[in-house]
């Protein structure tokens, strides 16, 4: 089991990454988590995402799942404060799934 601290770390390491998927564009816990060197860890993103909503310079709504869904819109306060955020930047997106995922995916590891 991991400690705090280590936790703690890799939380911080996640939010730096978040802050720097640009406005329109989206990308997912395990591109993330192979980011940053831990391919097996896209369980701890969301964990550290679920912890992001009192940090409001970390973009956690743009964090969806592999294919896209909206898989932690349950912790914006409403079932539907995640879309909202998501659609104000121009995403479309139906039955909790972005639309044209491909196109907004914003991969960490080959930013351009």
């Amino acid at each position: 089991m991991k400690n705090k601290a280590t936790e703690s770390d890799f939380f911080l390491r996640v939010y730096d990454v978040v802050r720097q998927i640009p406005d329109r564009r989206v990308c997912s816990y395990g591109a993330i988590a192979a980011h940053l060197g831990m391919p097996r860890s896209a369980r701890m993103v969301g964990w550290a995402m679920n912890a992001a909503h009192s940090k409001p310079d970390v973009p956690a709504h743009r964090v969806v799942n592999r294919n896209g869904m909206l898989t932690g819109k349950h912790h914006f306060g409403g079932p539907r404060v995640m879309q909202q955020l998501l659609e104000n930047e121009g995403h479309q997106i139906e039955n909790d799934q972005i639309l044209n995922f491909k196109n907004s995916f914003w991969d960490p590891s080959n930013p351009v």
